[in-house]
């Protein structure tokens, strides 16, 4: 392993662990965009083996994502069978190699992406503004 690799891969590992759990969010937000761009690419050029890891990967993130939702709040309960219908359609995109449907899971991963960075972005500029009142 190359020194350049090494310190990439401690850079990530200490982001990880020193990321409050709304970044943390955001990551696999962006993880699983990751992966769905991947699969996408991979089912484009014919190549299963990758497209499967790729879509398994995404779905993993999406289990883990609705492995964290607070039931007790409402919002919560709104999202758990939208990430379920995520998880299912990357199942039928998985079997019939279906980029469309990628497409349409990529699409709403990007909306939840973009909703939490909003959400993270309110929540410090409302933490900063009462940090300075005190």
């Amino acid at each position: 392993m190359s020194a350049h690799t090494s310190a990439s891969n401690a850079y990530k590992q200490n982001s990880v662990t020193t990321a409050s759990p709304g970044d943390l969010t955001l990551m696999l937000y962006n993880g699983c965009l990751k992966f769905l761009i991947k699969s996408k690419r991979a089912i484009e050029e014919k190549n299963f083996e990758e497209k499967n890891t790729n879509i398994l990967k995404a779905q993993a993130i999406i289990a883990e994502l609705m492995s964290t939702l607070n039931m007790d709040i409402e919002i919560s309960k709104q999202m758990l069978p939208l990430y379920e219908y995520m998880n299912r359609r990357l199942v039928e995109a998985n079997t019939k190699n279906d980029v469309g449907i990628v497409e349409e899971v990529e699409g709403l991963m990007t909306e939840f992406r973009d909703t939490w960075k909003e959400v993270l972005k309110i929540t410090r500029q409302q933490q900063y503004s009462n940090a300075r009142q005190v």
